[in-house]
């Protein structure tokens, strides 16, 4: 099977997987954590086609951020499918995983 590159829009590792950050313009240690910027171009990509990618390898995390729906959708790697741990609306006031020990408002996201 060829190697997948995939983009996330935001991606995060934990410091003991990746102590520094590389000087390169590509990485190939897939991130522990990302985020996916949900639009109406990319919705079914991110979805149907990055998650099952993601999963394979070992992407401990996923987020889905929907502007429009003014949604976060929180997931973890369970075996190879993602469990659906949390889905925050509006105006929520969350901890979501990996990030718990932060408490954070969900409208700052669509502040206008």
């Amino acid at each position: 099977m060829p190697p997948h590159v995939l983009v996330p829009d935001i991606a995060g590792w934990r410091r003991e997987r990746m102590p520094r950050t590389p000087r390169t313009a590509a990485l190939t240690l897939a991130p522990d954590w990302v985020c996916e910027v949900l639009s109406p171009s990319t919705r079914t990509l991110d979805r149907t086609a990055k998650l099952p990618v993601y999963a394979r390898e070992g992407v401990r995390f996923v987020w889905l951020v929907d502007p429009d729906a003014r949604m976060l959708e929180v997931f973890r790697l369970e075996g190879s499918h993602y469990l659906l741990l949390a889905t925050h609306a509006e105006q929520a006031r969350l901890r979501a995983e990996p990030f718990g020990a932060l408490e954070w408002e969900l409208a700052l996201l669509w502040a206008e």
